[in-house]
């Protein structure tokens, strides 16, 4: 039996954006879209060009390598021609291949919200997809508040989708924008839209204001929509999104859908997403919720003892899926296999040959697991794990060692009576027999140690002369002052590669060093065999 192809449009870096609290750099968004192709979506709707200076860096040149880059907007405003509407340009203009516009398919919306009549709506869409395919863009519809457009004038939602794809959408969105509709309202107005539009052309974008965004976004694949829009982790404004980390397991692993469907992703990209999840709860700087279906740390936990008992004698007791098939893990384990062959995944990625029995792989699962009681979170701090490992498996070379430092803050008022901050920085290396010591100024102590121990390095200096420290997050894990600090820096060099690393201490000067030598280790190690040493 052949399946049938779902798409998945990913949205986090445009609707994810309106969570509360959630505020994108350049720098986020491009580590963002390399998490999204790690995972195999079809679609990564980056942001809307034109509506703030960050969306227009990112959409300067194409992000993504195999997702079709994609770009938000609203159709043109009445009154003006698609080639004025400075909005519509911007999108025509950047980067991006595909162009998804909003426009509104609930006949009252129009009237009061934009002033307009129906039928200048349905003309302004037209319009719009139709330069947009002229263009040479792949052309998207989300039809806003169509649900509950529908409940109000069927003929009217239904006729806004009509015209999207007589003017050339290769999608047209079904939006549940209120997020209040229910599972069977939704396959029900579903199927009605199936009556004047095929299936492979809809697609479904639902808001968790019920709970309901991800039974709702199943439901309406059961009825016959072909893409689905959604973001990682569930963000979103209000309540949410439909969240990406939860339907893609369901729609690979569930019956009844796994064997009508396929994804654009395998196995081997599933096995990614715990680790995924993770590591964009710590761009956001956020703890992981332990309790989210698949890949939170409590998804495969037994505690009570009769639990686990069972699941001692028969795993599928108390797990609907294999944890491993997710790269997750039950936490009582009746042997620690499953953490090996976690452990055995994370260092194939990195090139790691190490047999399944070597008691070395013990080890280094051992500290891995006290280091995380400790603070430590290595899904979003790979190259952090990648020092980690070749240490405890003796392969480590000893660059240089670090003998002492100190930062020092001093606040003053100048020459001019104005008040200022100083900040300096002394560190004092070892790279073989030679002792050296720099010293350099910062903007903060963390930047002013970067660069003291950049600044001199011996023999190594040439090989990180294009280290670049980009960001740098911090995440308090014990309230306090006197907590303990988990730092994450994020650092990329001259060929574009980025790789971040992890600090944990009570002092966060300390984990900001520890993170800072790490990711000079790393790229010692990254350019070794370049250099042939």
């Amino acid at each position: 039996m052949t399946k049938e192809r779902l798409y998945l449009f990913d949205t986090t870096l445009r609707d994810g954006a309106q969570t509360a609290g959630i505020e994108f750099s350049l720098e986020d968004k491009i580590s963002i879209a390399g998490l999204l192709e790690r995972l195999g979506v079809d679609y990564v709707e980056g942001g809307y060009p034109g509506a703030n200076v960050v969306d227009d860096q990112f959409f300067a040149e194409n992000r993504t390598r195999d997702a079709v880059f994609t770009a938000f907007g609203m159709t043109k405003r009445a009154g003006r021609s698609v080639a004025n509407d400075p909005g519509v340009q911007a999108i025509l203009n950047c980067a991006a291949d595909a162009a998804c516009f909003v426009g509104k398919a609930w006949d009252k919306q129009v009237k009061v919200a934009l002033g307009i009549t129906p039928e200048q709506n349905l003309n302004n869409m037209r319009e719009t997809i139709a330069s947009t395919v002229e263009a040479g863009k792949e052309a998207m519809l989300d039809c806003e508040h169509f649900f509950d457009g529908y409940k109000a004038n069927p003929d009217y939602a239904l006729k806004f989708v009509e015209t999207a794809i007589a003017a050339g959408a290769r999608w047209a969105v079904l939006c549940d924008t209120n997020g209040g509709t229910m599972p069977a309202e939704i396959a029900e107005i579903v199927a009605a839209v199936l009556e004047v539009a095929p299936g492979d052309k809809l697609g479904i974008h639902a808001h968790d204001d019920t709970g309901q965004a991800v039974a709702n976004t199943l439901a309406a694949v059961n009825a016959g929509v072909r893409q689905i829009q959604g973001t990682l982790n569930g963000v979103g404004e209000r309540c949410g999104n439909a969240n990406l980390i939860t339907l893609i397991p369901t729609l690979m692993l569930k019956p009844g859908f796994a064997d009508r469907f396929e994804l654009g992703l395998g196995p081997e990209q599933l096995e990614r997403l715990t680790s995924i999840s993770r590591a964009f709860d710590d761009l956001l700087n956020r703890a992981p919720t332990r309790q989210s279906p698949y890949v939170g740390t409590s998804a495969f936990a037994t505690k009570a003892g009769i639990h686990a008992s069972a699941l001692a004698k028969d795993v599928s007791s108390y797990e609907h899926v294999p944890p491993e098939s997710v790269g997750n893990e039950r936490s009582i384990m009746v042997s620690q296999q499953a953490g090996k062959s976690n452990l055995l995944t994370a260092l194939d990625r990195h090139g790691i040959a190490i047999a399944k029995d070597d008691p070395r792989l013990e080890r280094l699962l051992r500290s891995v697991k006290e280091r995380e009681a400790r603070g430590y979170s290595y899904d979003g701090a790979d190259a952090s794990f990648f020092v980690l490992a070749h240490r405890i498996l003796g392969t480590l070379p000893e660059y240089f060692t670090v003998e002492s430092y100190r930062a020092s803050v001093e606040r003053r008022h100048n020459a001019r009576g104005e008040q200022i901050t100083v900040t300096e920085a002394v560190v004092k290396t070892r790279v073989g027999d030679e002792l050296l010591m720099s010293v350099a100024e910062g903007n903060g102590p963390v930047n002013a140690l970067d660069v003291a121990m950049r600044k001199d390095l011996g023999k190594f200096s040439e090989r990180i002369a294009d280290l670049e420290l980009v960001d740098f997050k911090v995440r308090i894990l014990d309230g306090g002052t006197g907590a303990v600090t988990r730092v994450l820096v994020e650092s990329r060099d001259g060929t574009g590669e980025r790789w971040y690393t992890i600090g944990v201490s009570a002092n966060i000067i300390d984990a900001s060093f520890e993170a800072l030598y790490e990711s000079i280790t790393y790229k010692l190690m990254k350019t070794e065999a370049s250099v042939g040493v």
